[in-house]
């Protein structure tokens, strides 16, 4: 075994614990195992203390704490309270009170982002869809904008339930079922695709940085 970084290298540790942590991941292809919950819940509280760190050093500290005990600006109070409302569900007498602080992420959440969504995922598309006098410039880009249109119409009539599907409404329907298998089959093997990539880095670093067989 050729072990790419020498032993004196303050890199080696963190290679040698890199790669039997992914080791004891690799384990459940065989079964479940002690390794592998071991590997599994260090990953999960590795991640819960980072997590928790950033966002305080990230948020709560610059945006609450800060301006409220360092600045002085009093009106922080209140998002602290609905902060500390969110512990009254430890205590079941008081515990009707973190409805206040979900309630306003909810309210306010929804406010900013139903507009967003609705100008950015229905009114660009439909722009898109519709608005393509630049994409019959050229012949291919144009057949193509037609393709995408067809597409679009006959999947909405496939989700149109308020009338029987005769006529021209059943084979566009089918047509719609047919776009719908297209799109769920490329986004499923854009999936495959991401997590072969993630799995061909894990054998290049076993391979490469701890066992150096490949440069």
């Amino acid at each position: 075994m050729n072990i790419a970084i020498p032993w004196e290298s303050p890199e080696a540790a963190l290679i040698w614990v890199s790669a039997l942590l992914t080791l004891c991941i690799f384990s459940f292809l065989y079964r479940d195992n002690i390794f592998y919950r071991f590997a599994e819940h260090l990953f999960v509280g590795v991640s819960a203390g980072y997590l928790i760190a950033l966002t305080w050093h990230n948020q709560i500290y610059p945006n609450l704490m800060r301006p409220l005990f360092v600045e002085g600006n009093l009106l922080y109070i209140i998002p602290l309270v609905f902060a500390l409302c969110y512990f009254a569900r430890f205590i079941p007498k008081l515990a009707y009170l973190v409805r206040l602080p979900i309630a306003f992420v909810i309210g306010w959440g929804s406010g900013v982002a139903i507009p967003a969504v609705f100008q950015r995922d229905i009114l660009r598309q439909t722009q898109g869809t519709l608005l393509v006098p630049e994409a019959f410039a050229r012949w291919d880009t144009g057949l193509w904008a037609i393709v995408v249109l067809v597409g679009v119409i006959c999947t909405i009539i496939y989700f149109f339930f308020s009338r029987e599907r005769k006529g021209i409404l059943k084979p566009a329907a089918n047509i719609g079922i047919i776009f719908l298998m297209l799109g769920f089959g490329a986004s499923f093997g854009y999936t495959v695709m991401a997590r072969i990539s993630l799995l061909i880095g894990r054998f290049q670093f076993l391979l490469g940085d701890w066992l150096g067989i490949i440069k």
